[in-house]
């Protein structure tokens, strides 16, 4: 009987001992993963911190790209928009000068122009062209120019008159039209201006 107890207590001492070991190292493992969890944790943390930092550059990035482009894309329509008011400016302009009186003012501005020639050309004794419309206006101003002459072929133009030296050595294009090429990207700046580009 006596030993059946001793026996018993040393396997009650020995199932205690084994308790307690097993319940150490829970507690130790226990507090092993808490300490991993919360190390991970902070690191956790800082990686999500990074990701939406990421997230929020790539998105302002992106959204500049988008007003970028939008911007750019009405700057585009609107210079398209300007150029087509300008084309329409220059065929109105182009227009109302084909439908000119050939009155007195006309012939005003005739006679500057050759005088402009003769200067630009160096010689008064020149051969002047012109279209069928301008050259009832242009005869009547030779009187005014002594060494000009008027051509018999006609020239396809607005207006104004094409002049050449009578040796031929110097030529000058006074129509209208190259006028109005020679003009052209200064009027095309100015009426762009009016439209605030």
């Amino acid at each position: 009987m006596g030993s059946d107890s001793a026996l018993e207590r040393t396997v009650e001492k020995i199932i205690h001992n084994t308790e307690e070991q097993i319940l150490s190292n829970l507690k130790e493992a226990l507090k092993s993963s808490q300490d991993a969890l919360a190390n991970s944790h902070v690191s956790l943390e800082q990686e999500y911190d990074r990701i939406i930092s990421e997230g929020k550059k790539e998105a302002e990035k992106l959204e500049k790209q988008i007003i970028g482009n939008a911007d750019l894309d009405s700057r585009n329509k609107q210079l398209v928009l300007i150029e087509e008011s300008i084309e329409k400016v220059f065929d109105k302009a182009i227009k109302k000068i084909q439908d000119a009186d050939r009155n007195s003012d006309y012939s005003k501005l005739i006679s500057s122009m050759l005088e402009e020639s003769i200067r630009t050309i160096g010689t008064p004794d020149i051969i002047i062209q012109t279209n069928s419309k301008d050259k009832s206006v242009v005869q009547s101003l030779l009187s005014k120019f002594s060494g000009a002459t008027l051509s018999n072929d006609v020239i396809d133009c607005l207006g104004g008159i094409k002049v050449q030296s009578k040796d031929g050595t110097m030529k000058f294009d006074n129509t209208i039209d190259a006028r109005l090429e020679r003009l052209k990207p200064l009027i095309r700046k100015d009426i762009a201006s009016k439209f605030g580009r």
